[in-house]
């Protein structure tokens, strides 16, 4: 079947190639109204699609940026990346998101595509395993931005949450409840995966700065797969603990899958907290008490960085690590 080419729409509307790819543009100002109707009806009439490889090349533009989650199956990640398919729309950019499943050589293989691909920058979510190719595309003054985690051999824009902060209202919270044996679960703690560490840290320091009076801290860490068989194992010994703390809503599915399995109940048996704001909190029975982290605001602020850059907005800036405030969300679980 015939590509219909740009030219033959202007044939078939009777005016210049040239007034074809303003209207294609949205550049209306010197146009009729008369000739804005008869184009649409020609691209309309014909089905005409324009050659976005050869458009992006004229342009310089693909206006299309690349979007790397680690894990798309988190609640936060699906929440940034809707933030910055809004703001790419309203700008009339497109957006390929590509799921690395915290795989290096995923990921590597996804920048390698976008970058054939000529999308101009990406937003990814780093393993820390890549920092070569990474270091190769800002050499090349490709715009890029970190989201959730530091790779601290780049110097990369990155947005994530303050997570000491979201660990010490955690520890705050389940302090204040007079709580005695407090587990902390989580994936296994990866020291590029910096959520994970920075919030089992900070949650470990502020138990124990109060004194000999603590609450015992159990540690569970592990892959997602293992996480019911180690919370069965704890909660068999005599002295199982009286409150969960999940750092994330993967480990929170895990959790709830045990305690419901086990009859154990919430609040009564065990209290409960996570971090990430999961859109069943408020109905589940009892309403689950979170820490919410600011996806949507997160992911849209990682965009306008990225457009800045594309746009060379300011020549001048230089990357910086910016850091959002979790929201506590009391509820009835703790």
């Amino acid at each position: 079947m015939k590509r219909v080419t740009m030219a033959d729409v202007a044939k078939y509307a009777g005016v210049s190639k040239s007034t074809i790819s303003q209207y294609l543009n949205g550049r209306f100002d010197y146009m009729s109204e008369e000739t804005r109707v008869k184009i649409g009806q020609a691209v309309k009439d014909l089905n005409y699609r324009p050659n976005m490889v050869a458009r992006s090349l004229k342009q310089k533009s693909s206006t299309t940026i690349g979007v790397i989650v680690a894990n798309i199956l988190h609640v936060f990640s699906t929440q940034v990346i809707r933030a910055i398919e809004d703001f790419c729309h309203q700008r009339g950019f497109h957006v390929i998101v590509c799921n690395a499943d915290d795989q290096p050589e995923k990921e590597k293989k996804y920048i390698e595509m976008l970058k054939a691909k000529q999308v101009d920058g990406i937003i990814a979510f780093p393993t820390g395993d890549n920092v070569e190719l990474y270091q190769q595309l800002l050499d090349e003054g490709y715009p890029l931005v970190f989201m959730d985690r530091i790779v601290k051999e780049l110097k990369v824009d990155t947005i994530l949450l303050d997570n000491e902060e979201a660990a010490r209202l955690a520890a705050e919270t389940l302090l204040q409840g007079g709580y005695k044996h407090i587990a902390m679960i989580s994936p296994p703690l990866l020291e590029q995966v910096t959520p994970r560490v920075e919030r089992v840290n900070a949650f470990q320091e502020s138990i124990q700065k109060m004194g000999q009076q603590h609450p015992e801290v159990s540690l569970i860490t592990g892959k997602i797969s293992t996480i019911y068989e180690k919370l069965d194992t704890l909660f068999q010994k005599d002295k199982h603990p009286d409150a969960i703390f999940a750092i994330n809503d993967r480990v929170l599915h895990e959790v709830l899958s045990f305690l419901s399995r086990r009859n154990i109940q919430i609040p009564d048996d065990v209290a409960m907290i996570n971090v990430d704001d999961v859109s069943f909190a408020d109905f589940y029975n009892p309403p689950l008490t979170t820490i919410s982290q600011p996806a949507f605001d997160m992911g849209k602020k990682a965009a306008e960085i990225l457009f800045a850059v594309i746009l060379k907005e300011k020549t001048d800036r230089h990357p910086e690590t910016m850091r959002f405030k979790p929201i506590l969300v009391r509820r009835k679980s703790c």
